[in-house]
């Protein structure tokens, strides 16, 4: 059985997609999933990028093609009322859900729907009250040990290379992105292409830096 690391934040739609889509994805293979929460915006932060929510042409760009995606997928998505928005709140939520701060798939699936279901501000703060009242984490999402446990797992993140949200890290292979299920599910089912595909780019040659 396969072990998978999915780094997420609920901050991203394509998060939410790969969150609902991932069993359908994997459907029939043998593997187990931990949830791992980071604060997405650390990860840009240490690659000198912005979010793509920050360049006001990408961010049209990302409502539509995330609308459409969920659109065709048949995922129910509506956008918050503002975006982006600090995550931080909920993914304290989501690390304080669990002893070892890798909340279950129910944790993250109701917390990714607060924020993609609804239309309605994901960081109001009665409405963030609500979600950990129903929630019930058996720590306090503002306990110190859950800011270092969602501190860690962002220093995890940045030492496996994770460069963004969603990043599935197996066998220590990082496959990022929605629309990389396809491609993650290749190598569950051991598609022979990673045999020599997978260290395509140190065959590279590296060309302009800037």
């Amino acid at each position: 059985m396969k072990h998978i690391h999915f780094y997420l934040d609920f901050i991203s739609p394509y998060a939410y997609l790969a969150f609902e889509k991932l069993p359908e994805a994997l459907q029939g293979l043998s593997y187990r999933v931990t949830h791992k929460p980071v604060l997405f915006a650390a990860l840009l932060k240490q690659h000198g990028q912005l979010g793509p929510a920050e360049i006001a042409p990408k961010r049209d760009w990302t409502y539509r093609q995330v609308a459409w995606l969920a659109h065709v997928h048949g995922v129910d998505l509506q956008l918050p009322a503002s975006h982006p928005f600090n995550p931080l709140g909920l993914l304290r939520l989501a690390v304080a859900s669990d002893a070892g701060g890798e909340p279950n798939r129910y944790v993250c699936e109701t917390i990714f729907r607060h924020v993609w279901q609804g239309g309605a501000e994901a960081s109001d703060a009665a409405r963030l009250d609500a979600l950990t009242t129903r929630l019930a984490p058996a720590r306090s999402p503002q306990d110190a040990a859950v800011k270092a446990q969602l501190q860690a797992h962002g220093e995890q993140a940045l030492a496996l290379g994770l460069f963004g949200v969603p990043s599935f890290v197996v066998d220590g292979k990082v496959f990022w992105g929605f629309d990389a299920l396809p491609m993650l599910a290749g190598y569950l089912r051991g598609d022979s292409w990673f045999e020599a595909g997978w260290d395509l780019p140190a065959r590279v040659a590296q060309g302009i830096r800037r």
